[in-house]
């Protein structure tokens, strides 16, 4: 024989409360609550009617109301933890001064009783230390951080730290690359990194290749020894504009570049004229480049031999051999072109032409070049050659 089931009053008067005042439907406060909706419904029509007894109930939820305060409690207190410890993990294994530092840092985010507890360090420890005047270390550090931000804006945010600490001690802060990465970190300075890529190269022709007389060999003795290269592309809203332009193996600097709207054999004549006026390099230079028409044109061809040049093109199809003039494209696409959106093609010219002339060839230091800037390491070597 079937029984039916009762309920206590406590309980009914909680589940009319919950269908009344949760803004619940009978059947979805029923499904919560496990029970048949029409039994609900009976309960709630009876409340309204004064059937079902007050004051049990009403003691009841306000027992239940205190209970529900109390776990609402510990569970934002257990998701404070989660979140110290999720946020702190690095911190784990270090130093007690470190944890407290992280706590000052954090304490609005988190009660420093939680952030303590979790990261087991002592309140009171924490407060005394927050008492004391800031370490020698400490001071150095803040310093520290000031010029990190200042060279970080100088280098157009494009350093990492190999390269920011010799830029550091230029300005009179000598620290270790371990020290510079942790306030950087601490700081949440990064560099500049994107990277894309557009064909510009067509050597689908029949016109006349040089020989590869580099064969990926780029150790010269002397500026103006070999030159490499290229053409690459700037988006902007009215168009590509192509680069051309020509570097300088040895000391990195780019000797000759040119703009354009076309990508034609005028625009690396006119790269290459600018670096021949600029740079006067002697007899024997090695000109190299990949196979595109522009620089197999005849008219090009001229020009070399006009300047007594040694033409030079890579294998089809092999960017490797043309590694020094791609290194660049990179560099320039990493560190300027790729964080910008260009409207036109005169506004486009004006920034790189900035970036080469200003930047890259006389600030910017260089790794393969003891961290100089090549302007700055062509004018060492030829004053060692006068000293000599």
């Amino acid at each position: 024989m079937k029984t039916r089931k009762t309920y206590p009053v406590e309980f009914r008067a909680e589940a009319v409360k919950l269908a009344l005042e949760q803004g619940l439907s009978l059947e979805e406060a029923a499904r919560r609550l496990g029970i048949p909706k029409g039994t609900l419904a009976n309960w709630v029509v009876a409340s309204k009617s004064g059937d079902v007894k007050a004051a049990p109930g009403a003691r009841s939820a306000s027992a239940l109301e205190a209970e529900n305060a109390r776990l609402r409690k510990e569970l934002a207190e257990a998701r404070l933890e989660r979140d110290v410890i999720k946020k702190a993990r690095p911190l784990l294994c270090s130093g007690v001064t470190a944890r407290y530092a992280w706590v000052e840092e954090h304490r609005n985010l988190f009660p420093v009783v939680v952030a303590c507890r979790m990261l087991a360090v002592s309140r009171a420890g924490f407060y005394d230390w927050c008492g004391r005047a800031p370490s020698a270390r400490q001071q150095e550090d803040e310093r520290l951080k000031v010029a990190i931000r200042a060279a970080h804006t100088k280098t157009r945010e494009t350093y990492g730290v190999r390269r920011l600490q010799p830029e550091l001690a230029a300005m009179g802060f000598e620290a270790g690359r371990d020290r510079i990465d942790r306030l950087r970190r601490q700081m949440g300075i990064r560099c500049r990194q994107k990277r894309k890529f557009k064909a510009t190269t067509h050597s689908a022709h029949t016109l006349p290749v040089a020989e590869n007389v580099l064969g990926q060999v780029f150790e010269p003795t002397r500026p103006n020894e070999v030159w490499t290269g290229d053409i690459t592309y700037i988006p902007t809203d009215e168009g590509w504009l192509y680069l051309a332009a020509l570097k300088d193996v040895f000391s990195c600097e780019i000797v000759g570049y040119a703009m354009g709207a076309r990508m034609t054999t005028e625009l690396v004549r006119k790269a290459l004229c600018r670096a021949v006026h600029y740079h006067r390099p002697p007899s024997g230079l090695i000109h190299h480049t990949d196979r595109g028409s522009q620089y197999c044109a005849k008219t090009y061809g001229d020009l070399l031999t006009q300047f007594k040049m040694h033409g030079s093109m890579s294998r089809k199809g092999n960017c490797f051999d043309n590694a020094p003039i791609e290194s660049f494209w990179g560099t320039l696409k990493n560190e300027l072109v790729h964080h910008r959106r260009y409207t036109t093609r005169a506004e486009a010219e004006a920034s790189i032409r900035e970036y080469i002339e200003i930047f890259y060839n006389r600030q910017r230091r260089h790794s393969r070049l003891g961290y100089l800037a090549p302007a700055e390491f062509t004018q060492k070597y030829w004053g060692s050659v006068e000293a000599a």
